[in-house]
């Protein structure tokens, strides 16, 4: 998520307002977080914690500098102790993520995304309708594959061209293909950064994606598609009969290319082939969980700059975002303080108290949360959020479909407003610079919010249908959970105990670290 307006571009009048708001609340609930039984340190945490969601809110493009005052506060406060700061940074993590960046890079430069877009136009028989279908459909799926963000640029670009020629408003089909993709990003790990971060939290696997989150996505994704192709019936007839009068003067949509595609193939063959058997891998290595899962975009990704050495330094230079990388790192570093100090086992506590211990309810409830917060604050700050709550939620109830939960909440409660994710403010940036249209926010809301509480309440139904057959990972059902009364001091360094296994064979910090 980003704010729709550049903070950096505010009146100074503004920028003080928004600023002792922001400090205003944060400190407001931590002394608030007195009432729960919290004490000094669990008190700072929480306070500093809430000041990352006001950040992402009020100041999105200063982001990276309230978590670096964040970490200082924590560690000056002696909240958080050095050795605990890098533990919980989740360095195995960032490091898929840089390896996923550099190998969507190479497929850039091989042509891969261009392959993809000409196979979409050279379809034998193409009318609007489907035209439309197969674009949203593919975007969702490349998301699956890349990320979404990749996704949607490609895919509009394809959009924008297509109207041009058809002179037709490319903002219906833009809206469409967005929703879609962020449907699809739910489908695998590398479809969104919260879904390498809950597989590693949660133990889950590569096939446990394909097996449990990739057909859900599905479902959700052809309910979307029908929904918003019947919310949009006025702009697909115009689309059909513009198209069908081109196609009746034999002319093509866009200039078809030849793409040498062969080497892009292979590479992203490779690396699925490495992640999808990672399991297998690990087994046969004798390594750790996921260690092979975290490590194989490393391992592409050093082949690709060997083999392409001269593009090797602008593949980690420009390609890496290591400005919202870096922000990762020291988000769940404060989100694992929450965690440290006894903060989650306090909440996780009183969320029992009000949901209790039936799947049937604490479902719906994290995913309605997670969603409606996904739509105004970055999903990856919500799921740090409740990833350590489900953990301790998880000594007591089977957590693996509070897991999925959290994941479709997160990436289906982007569809709900203009802001709810990073690929709708890519879509909509490139919408108006290419062709100088805006949408409005309750314009978007409407057809947003409907798409997304469709796709959420299928999940919903699914995993209630599916949750009795989803087998526990270690990191589930555990031994009762430590009174919140024991707050920081069982917190010491080296003491702490979350009562989870290692879902990161590479690190220890898998046991605690919140993501």
């Amino acid at each position: 998520m980003a704010e729709a307006e550049e903070t950096t571009g505010i009146s100074a009048g503004q920028f003080i307002r928004r600023l002792l708001l922001l400090l205003g609340l944060s400190v407001g609930v931590g002394f608030a977080s007195r009432l729960l039984g919290m004490e000094v340190h669990q008190q700072v945490a929480t306070a500093v914690f809430f000041s990352i969601i006001l950040g992402s809110l009020f100041f999105w493009a200063f982001r990276l500098a309230i978590a670096f005052l964040g970490i200082g506060i924590l560690i000056v406060t002696n909240s958080l102790n050095i050795p605990h700061f890098v533990e919980a940074a989740a360095l195995p993590v960032i490091l898929f993520l840089v390896g996923m960046m550099i190998i969507v890079g190479a497929l850039r430069d091989l042509g891969f995304f261009t392959w993809i877009v000409q196979g979409i136009i050279s379809i034998p028989n193409i009318t609007g309708r489907k035209f439309v279908m197969v674009t949203a459909v593919a975007s969702a799926l490349l998301a699956c594959a890349v990320d979404e963000v990749t996704s949607i640029i490609f895919i509009a670009t394809l959009i924008f061209q297509v109207c041009q020629r058809l002179k037709l408003s490319p903002t219906p089909y833009i809206i469409i293909c967005v929703l879609c993709t962020n449907v699809g990003s739910a489908g695998t790990m590398m479809g969104n950064p919260v879904g390498i971060f809950i597989g590693t939290q949660a133990g889950f696997s590569f096939e446990d994606f394909i097996y449990w989150a990739f057909p859900i996505m599905l479902v959700s994704l052809a309910a979307t598609v029908a929904l918003t192709m019947f919310w949009y019936r006025r702009e697909m007839d115009e689309f059909q009969e513009r198209l069908k009068e081109r196609m009746d003067r034999n002319l093509s949509l866009v200039p078809k290319v030849k793409v040498p595609y062969k080497r892009s193939l292979f590479v992203l063959g490779f690396t699925l082939v490495m992640i999808a058997s990672h399991h297998q891998l690990e087994h046969a290595f004798g390594l750790g969980p996921n260690s092979m899962l975290l490590v194989a975009p490393l391992i592409c990704a050093g082949v690709i700059m060997i083999v392409r050495r001269q593009r090797a330094r602008y593949y980690v230079e420009h390609e890496v975002d290591w400005w919202t990388l870096l922000f990762f790192m020291l988000l769940f570093a404060i989100a694992g303080t929450l965690e440290y100090t006894g903060v989650t086992g306090v909440l996780a506590g009183h969320f029992v108290k009000v949901f209790g211990h039936d799947q049937r309810v604490l479902i719906p409830v994290i995913m309605a949360t997670t969603a409606i917060g996904s739509a105004f604050v970055d999903n990856v700050v919500f799921v740090a959020a409740f990833a350590p709550v489900i953990k301790e939620l998880g000594r007591t109830v089977a957590a693996t479909p509070l897991w999925w939960a959290l994941l479709f909440g997160a990436c289906f409660g982007g569809n709900i407003t203009l802001i709810g994710s990073t690929a709708n403010i890519v879509a909509l940036g490139m919408l108006e610079k290419q062709s100088r249209s805006t949408v409005r926010f309750l314009d978007w809301l409407k057809i947003g919010a409907l798409s997304s509480l469709l796709a959420c309440l299928i999940a919903w139904g699914m995993l209630a249908a599916l949750h009795s057959y989803m087998p526990e990972k270690s990191t589930a059902v555990r031994e009762a959970p430590v009174p919140a009364e024991a707050g920081h001091a069982a917190a010491a360094p080296g003491t702490h105990e979350s009562g989870g296994g290692s879902s990161i064979g590479l690190d220890p910090v898998a046991e605690r670290v919140s993501i």
